[in-house]
């Protein structure tokens, strides 16, 4: 259904990025001054800008419904799960027990840092949204124990899982790029390293700071319940216990990443009983719900809590998060109805004409049609299927310079996330940011990732092209 949706109907690209832009700023103006709750201004300005680009009658609501169902099938079970055992580790004492354990082993000063250091080794195998709700009640109890703004602390872990999550292979974007170009994947896994964690730095330390010192916000309570509540569900867990419980999904999750690369490789073949089996339990939903299942155990059961505290305690997780739900998947059907609409394709053809140098039309392509349409990956593909009849018609690229061209496009696709970007959403809500504020953030973070990630994938482009 979407691939006979994704056209433009009858208007012509100047009408459709009209139309984007007068969206865009109906949503900000119905939030920001009118007040009008997120998740009913994300479903009005779907619906008029869904009418005004003539999406047929006919295929409205499966429009509307196609992009809230795809984004909240990816995160709805994450976010979910995600929050269930992050409230077992916060009640049961376990956050404040690995929090200990890192200002003592790094010091005050330097926590901010630990997190977000552990957050690019998380990044690694696991998806933005999977890993960030996961890291979050650490970064809580941190914030908590040291005092300060939040953003102190929770912005550079964000970024760093961003970073991974856009250049570093096994994550979809940079992996389907790399076979759109033709590029290695295991020369992009290195270059895509040197790119995140310059550009890591530079964005999640140096801006993280910035941002920390001017924008003090409190920790969020969407985590965390009352004062008193579930008292009984403290029993300080061992540190082995919280490290074992926050590394399995990570190493679930790698598990299945790993067969993945192995079976491309052609070291196993993916038809195997075995590897079924193993690339399902890692899949990111069942490595969470393995995880979850874990924990009630460990904290629960085997702490002498009864079942009906144990159930409690988790059920108390979903009712902060459904509004973070909720969003995020209006987040996704706006920016479903924007691809429907034809803008994003509309935006790359007209970029295509212009004739920039290849390294720099795919990232303008990227960067142009992620701001028009919201989704990063569908800004990497579109980008790379653009650039692929150029870039695989000339054999005169090394393999250095055409895993660089991958990372630029990469780095375009994710510049600005802001309104039409289910991530965006994500960020607001759990960070408990008006939008405002996380446009003067997130917005203007991922910018900057985009701008520092492409110059750093440029100069690896020109160096390369010496040799």
């Amino acid at each position: 259904m979407m691939t006979d949706l994704e056209m433009n109907w009858v208007l012509s690209t100047p009408a459709l990025l009209g139309i984007a832009a007068s969206a865009i700023g109906l949503l900000l103006v119905l939030i920001m001054k009118f007040k009008v709750h997120a998740f009913l201004s994300l479903i009005i300005v779907s619906l008029l800008t869904a009418v005004a680009t003539g999406i047929p009658t006919a295929a409205l609501m499966p429009t509307l419904l196609g992009g809230f169902g795809s984004t909240l099938g990816s995160v709805a079970l994450l976010v979910g799960l995600g929050a269930m055992l992050g409230r077992m580790l916060e009640t049961s004492g376990g956050a404040q027990v690995l929090t200990d354990a890192l200002i003592n082993k790094f010091g005050e000063k330097r926590a901010p840092l630990a997190l977000a250091v552990a957050s690019l080794m998380f990044g690694f195998p696991i998806f933005f949204d999977a890993g960030l709700v996961v890291m979050l009640p650490i970064i809580f109890a941190v914030a908590r124990r040291l005092g300060g703004s939040f953003l102190m602390y929770a912005f550079p872990s964000a970024v760093a899982f961003s970073v991974m999550h856009i250049f570093v292979p096994p994550h979809p974007g940079p992996v389907a790029a790399t076979g759109l170009l033709g590029a290695d994947v295991g020369l992009v896994l290195i270059f895509g390293l040197i790119v995140a964690l310059p550009t890591w730095y530079v964005v999640g330390h140096l801006f993280g700071r910035y941002v920390g010192k001017k924008y003090d916000l409190p920790v969020p309570s969407i985590l965390r319940g009352s004062t008193g509540d579930f008292a009984d569900f403290e029993s300080k867990p061992k540190l082995g216990t919280i490290l074992m419980l926050l590394l399995l999904p990570l190493g679930l999750i790698f598990l299945n990443t790993g067969l993945n690369m192995a079976a491309t490789a052609g070291l196993v073949s993916l038809d195997d009983g075995w590897v079924q089996v193993l690339r399902t339990l890692g899949e990111t939903p069942v490595a969470l719900l393995i995880t979850v299942l874990l924990a009630m155990i460990l904290l629960g059961w085997r702490k002498g809590k009864s079942a009906s505290l144990i159930d409690s305690v988790v059920d108390s997780a979903l009712g902060p998060v459904c509004s973070v739900i909720l969003i995020t998947g209006a987040g996704g059907m706006f920016g479903g109805v924007l691809r429907a609409s034809g803008i994003g394709n509309a935006v790359a053809d007209s970029l295509d004409a212009i004739g920039l140098p290849v390294i720099v039309a795919g990232f303008v392509i990227a960067a142009v049609v992620r701001v028009a349409q919201g989704s990063a990956t569908v800004a990497l593909t579109t980008a790379a299927a653009l650039m692929q009849p150029v870039v695989m018609g000339n054999t005169d690229y090394s393999p250095i310079q055409l895993a660089a061209i991958v990372l630029a496009l990469a780095a375009g696709s994710v510049f600005a996330g802001h309104v039409n970007d289910s991530g965006f959403w994500l960020v607001s809500r759990f960070f408990e940011m008006d939008t405002k504020t996380t446009l003067k953030t997130w917005t203007v973070g991922q910018a900057l990732v985009a701008v520092v990630g492409f110059v750093i994938a440029l100069a690896i482009f020109l160096i390369a092209g010496l040799f």
